[in-house]
């Protein structure tokens, strides 16, 4: 935080006065923050004098409110051991400062190897931010630090000083005590209530925080810039939850815009809710053509006979302000605005966006979008998309800010056999916003899982309190676009809106409970894990492999994630031996040294399922043998020993294995409420699916490709039982 702009009295930003030393320190220790002892000296002789009472060695400051960077500008010295050296330490100083001097200020020099940062800034779409790191000199070069948004509470505090990657220096270091925790976790939460107390604070700086020789932490720098915080955007006024979940549900729909052309929206909108099996009323609205689709038309909404419960519009831009009085004579509430060329062209399509959003709001029609690929709800068949994809009704709830990367993921969940709760490309979100669907998920039922695919919050404060409500109950995974510079300017002009600084946003979602990943892959590979096993309640994974290579693999890309691979105790050892050779690895990862016994796999699994040392198993290369054994028939198949129907019953064996399998591993997670995450030894995207659903219960058969898959999603899923047991 060093080389931030501050605006001091000298004019360097509107309405900003940085707070001389001294006084920051002051207002800091009103606040719990431990500061070093300190005396301001109007003179030479009365630093001497001063330093003289405090005793040597002593450090001598410039002090004056528009003395910045003091360090840089040589206005500070260090260890100062006698009378004259403090003499001429504040005679260079006058001389460096010249008339921004004010005076001295004299401190005790604190001994400490140990240099850390705190501070306090404002961040325009989530306000105050507190940041903790490793300081001093390296502040800047390393950039090791942590933040969580305002109002910081004690566990978010311990969260941060856990997350720097130098963190080993808290502890005992080289003959010196561990910090204090405590005096660390009060800097911290007294920098968040001094913001929410003294909110005209733009900017606090402590740098360096001080760890001394016996633990205690001491601020023996500080700079506090007052004013000039600039308001946080007006976000959307909040939608009713209710209302978002009817629009959901719709009795009758009318195609507004409905058009004969192949590959228009206004037909594949259309015939892909007519082919997938709708039950309500379908309109069709086009002023031009009596027939479209086999069906008759309507020259307005207002001429249908029926009720219209929701209004799908694809007609020009220009043209939707005259459409809502109709809509509002109609009766018409809900709206799915698929139209573009609003907010994301520019200065006049926003202007547009906001006179339809207004017309709308005071006739009491909620509007999804505009610039939205549509909504699907499998629960009723609903499937009112631009990309024709059917996944089926489960219990995750999706919403992609991105019409291309929403078709994407939603094709991908009906693929590997993700059901979906209900799905929305938000768009623009002119009325509905990404913190309204939050609050939706949260009262319904059915949601058991949240997915977002975003590109910015409209309203920091209110999405973070938000997803913190949604995570106590129900998991969020979500990916965002625009975290790289080139990122951000492709989300500003995709969906015209403001991107906030990256790791502010990270330090959000942490905060509130948010698996937040960085590829598609990993989203809808999250997806099926919380949807499909139980949480697991620690971090020591049980392995068991075909192969001893595999099981290397997964046991460094645990210690890559943080989980641990416990050694096998003498009970366990001795249960395993019963059943393999005596040349098995007698260690975790557990090879099953290539033996063939179907009933092997499952016995060794409910031994570690069993087993009080191990929180979840991975079990890799068990299943996917049917396709390796399908290519060595193909092959042995110009044996003439061999008949085809001793192929067939080879291939029914191994079939009726896989079945079996996955039954036993749904079984063991149901009697031990411990996750079980496969990878297949071959898979065959025509034939193969991530879940596998066993008839009778909630948990499900999930096997992914590769162990990554596999280890980052537990990884990812006890930081999330991490977030909820300790809150």
């Amino acid at each position: 935080m060093k080389d931030r702009n501050h605006a001091g009295q000298d004019g360097n930003g509107a309405g900003q006065v940085a707070l001389s030393e001294k006084d920051s320190k002051i207002l800091l220790a009103r606040y719990g923050i431990p500061t070093v002892e300190e005396r301001a000296a109007a003179s030479v002789d009365e630093a001497v004098a001063i330093s003289d009472e405090i005793g040597y060695p002593v450090v001598v400051k410039g002090l004056g409110s528009r003395l910045l960077h003091k360090t840089e500008a040589g206005l500070v010295h260090l260890k100062l051991s006698e009378a004259e050296s403090v003499r001429e330490a504040c005679r260079m100083i006058k001389q460096s400062a010249g008339s921004l001097l004010e005076g001295f200020l004299i401190q005790p020099y604190v001994e400490g190897k140990r240099e850390f940062v705190a501070g306090l800034f404002h961040d325009s779409v989530f306000g105050p931010v507190v940041m903790f790191g490793l300081g001093g000199v390296f502040t800047e070069a390393l950039s090791d630090v942590s933040f969580r948004v305002a109002p910081v509470t004690r566990q978010d505090a311990l969260d941060m000083i856990g997350e720097i990657r130098s963190k080993a220096l808290l502890g005992e270091f080289r003959g010196e005590k561990a910090a204090d925790l405590e005096q660390l976790v009060s800097v911290i939460t007294g920098l968040s209530e001094l913001c929410e107390k003294e909110p005209d604070v733009a900017e606090v700086d402590i740098n360096p925080l001080i760890i001394t020789p016996s633990g205690n932490v001491c601020a023996v720098d500080a700079l506090v810039v007052r004013g000039g915080v600039a308001a946080l955007r007006k976000g959307r006024p909040p939608v009713d939850p209710r209302r978002i979940g009817e629009l959901f549900y719709p009795r009758s729909i009318a195609f507004v815009g409905a058009s004969a052309t192949l590959g228009k929206w206004g037909h594949l909108l259309l015939t892909n809710v007519l082919a997938n099996g709708y039950k309500g009323d379908v309109y069709l609205v086009n002023p031009k053509r009596d027939v479209i689709a086999g069906r008759k038309t309507f020259p307005t909404v207002s001429a249908i006979p029926g009720e219209v419960d929701l209004a799908v519009v694809t007609i020009p831009a220009a043209k939707v302000p005259d459409l809502i009085p109709d809509l509002a004579a109609k009766g018409v509430k809900n709206v799915v605005l698929i139209t573009s060329g609003f907010g994301e062209i520019g200065p006049e399509g926003k202007e547009l966006e906001e006179k339809v959003v207004r017309m709308a709001r005071e006739a009491g029609i909620l509007i999804i979008g505009p610039n939205t690929m549509g909504i699907s709800n499998p629960h009723i068949s609903l499937y009112c998309t631009g990309t024709h994809v059917w996944p089926e009704p489960g219990g995750i709830a999706m919403v992609s800010q991105s019409g291309n990367m929403g078709g994407q993921l939603l094709q991908f969940a009906e693929q590997q056999g993700i059901e979906i709760r209900a799905f929305a490309g938000s768009g623009n979100e002119g009325m509905v916003t990404i913190e309204d669907y939050i609050d939706a998920f949260e009262v319904d039922d059915l949601t058991e899982i949240v997915m977002l695919y975003i590109e910015s919050v409209k309203n920091g404060p209110r999405f973070l309190e938000g997803a913190r409500r949604v995570s106590m109950k129900k998991p969020i995974v979500l990916l965002k676009g625009g975290q790289t510079r080139a990122g951000e300017k492709a989300a500003s002009s995709h969906t015209g809106a403001m991107a906030s600084d990256a790791r502010v946003f990270d330090a959000a979602c942490r905060q509130a409970g948010i698996v937040k990943v960085d590829r598609p892959m990993d989203m809808l590979d999250l997806s099926a894990a919380f949807s499909s096993v139980p949480l697991p309640k620690g971090n020591r994974i049980g392995i068991m492999t075909l192969g001893g290579g595999w099981g290397v693999v997964a046991a460094d890309l645990c210690a890559a994630f943080n989980l641990e691979v416990p050694e096998l105790d003498d009970g366990i050892l001795a249960e395993i031996n019963k059943l393999l050779p005596p040349y098995w690895s007698h260690s975790n990862p557990i090879d099953l040294v290539g033996e063939s016994s179907n009933d092997l796999p499952m016995q060794v699994m409910e031994i570690l399922m069993q087993w009080d040392g191990c929180d979840a198993v991975i079990n890799l290369g068990i299943m996917g043998k049917r396709h390796m054994t399908r290519r060595l028939i193909k092959s042995a198949a110009v044996d003439p020993t061999y008949k085809q129907d001793f192929f067939d019953k080879v291939m029914e064996v191994l079939n009726n294995f896989e079945r079996q399998y996955i039954e036993h591993v749904v079984a063991m997670m149901e009697k031990y409420g411990k996750p079980v995450i496969g990878v297949s030894i071959m898979t065959d995207e025509r034939e193969d699916k991530t879940i596998y659903k066993v008839d009778g219960s909630d948990y499900k058969g999930l096997f992914f490709q590769t162990p990554e898959r596999a280890v980052k999603c537990l990884a990812k899923m006890y930081d999330y039982y991490r977030f909820v047991s300790c809150r």
